[in-house]
C-alpha cells in the first residue's frame, strides 16, 4: 500500500492549508479601512484643523491659532459645563449598571418560558424612536403630567414636583435610552459563566452572596466593561433628551457645539468643543480601561 494512501495517514505536509494570504486578507479590509478613513477619520482632521483656525465675518482664516482652546478652558461657564456632562454621563452608567445587572443576570440564568417576552420587553425602547420616548417622558414628568396630575388631585403634594427641566428628568429619560445596552452586553457574559464554578464555591463552604462577589461579580468583568463604555460615550455625546427634557435648562457641551455652529456661526469655536469633548471622553475611556485590564489580570 502507498505511503499515505491507508486509513489514518497524515496528508502531506505541503497540502495542508496556511489560511488567506497576506494579500487576500488586505483585499478584505481595504473597503473597510476607505470607508473608515472617508466617513470617520477625514470629519475629524477637518474638525481639528477648524479648531485652530481664526474666523472673521462668517470667513475662515487658516491660522495656526489655540485661542478657541484658551477661550474654552478660560471661561468657568464652559468648564462648568463640561464637569456637568461627564457627570451626567457617570451618573447614567452608574444608574443603568446598578439596574441592568439584576435583570441581565436573571436574564441570562432563567429557563422560564416568558424570557423572549422579557427579552421584547427589554428591546422594546430601542423599537421606538428617541424624540417619541422623549414626548413619553415629558407626558409623565411635566409639571401638569401624569406623576405631578395624580399626586395633587390625592392630596399628596400642594406643588408640582421638579421632574423636568432639571438633570433628574434629562439622567432618567438617558438611563431608559441606553439601559438595553448595558442589559446585552451583560447578558452575554454571564451567560457564558459556568455554574459549576459556582456550586463548587458554595461546596467549598461559601454562602450565595459570597459567590457572587468572588465569582459571578469578578468574571463578569468584561460585559461591565464593554457596557459602561458604550453607555457613557452615548450618554456624554447625547443631544436629543438634554433639549427635550432639559429646556435649555440643562447645559450639556452637544448643546454648546450646535449652538456655537448652527446659531452664532462661531465653527471654530464650536469644533474646538467637540474636539475637546472628545479627546477628553478618550482618556477617560483609555484610563478606564487600563484599570478594568489590571483588574481582570488579577484574577488569571
Amino acid at each position: 500500500m502507498p505511503r499515505g494512501v491507508g486509513r489514518g495517514a497524515e496528508p502531506p505536509s505541503e497540502e495542508i492549508s496556511e489560511g488567506p494570504r497576506l494579500w487576500v486578507r488586505l483585499a478584505l479590509l481595504l473597503p473597510f479601512t476607505a470607508i473608515l478613513a472617508l466617513f470617520f477619520t477625514v470629519p475629524l482632521v477637518l474638525m481639528a484643523v477648524i479648531s485652530l483656525s481664526r474666523q472673521s465675518f462668517a470667513r475662515f482664516e487658516w491660522a495656526l491659532t489655540f485661542k478657541n482652546y484658551v477661550r474654552f478652558f478660560s471661561d468657568p461657564f464652559y468648564v462648568g459645563v463640561l464637569w456637568d456632562t461627564l457627570w451626567l454621563g457617570f451618573l447614567v452608567t452608574a444608574a443603568a449598571l446598578l439596574l441592568g445587572y439584576p435583570l441581565a443576570y436573571h436574564l441570562a440564568r432563567t429557563r422560564t418560558r416568558w424570557k423572549p417576552v422579557l427579552l421584547v420587553f427589554i428591546l422594546s425602547p430601542l423599537l421606538v424612536g428617541i424624540v417619541i420616548r422623549c414626548y413619553g417622558w415629558m407626558i409623565l414628568l411635566a409639571d401638569r403630567g401624569l406623576i405631578n396630575g395624580t399626586l395633587i388631585e390625592g392630596g399628596w403634594i400642594s406643588r408640582p414636583l421638579p421632574l423636568m427641566y432639571n438633570q433628574f428628568g434629562v439622567g432618567l429619560a438617558l438611563v431608559h435610552v441606553f439601559l438595553p445596552f448595558m442589559v446585552l452586553s451583560l447578558t452575554g457574559v454571564i451567560k457564558r459563566i459556568d455554574p459549576a464554578l459556582l456550586e463548587a464555591s458554595m461546596t467549598l463552604g461559601a454562602s450565595p452572596a459570597r459567590a457572587f462577589w468572588e465569582v459571578t461579580l469578578p468574571l463578569s468583568l468584561p460585559g461591565i466593561l464593554a457596557g459602561s463604555l458604550l453607555v457613557f460615550s452615548l450618554a456624554i455625546s447625547s443631544f436629543v433628551v438634554p433639549i427635550l427634557l432639559g429646556g435649555f435648562k440643562v447645559y450639556v457641551l452637544p448643546i454648546i457645539v450646535y449652538e456655537q455652529i448652527l446659531s452664532v456661526f462661531d465653527w471654530p469655536f464650536g469644533a474646538a468643543n467637540a474636539f475637546i469633548l472628545l479627546l477628553i471622553s478618550l482618556g477617560i475611556i483609555t484610563g478606564y480601561i487600563k484599570v478594568a485590564e489590571r483588574a481582570l489580570r488579577g484574577l488569571v
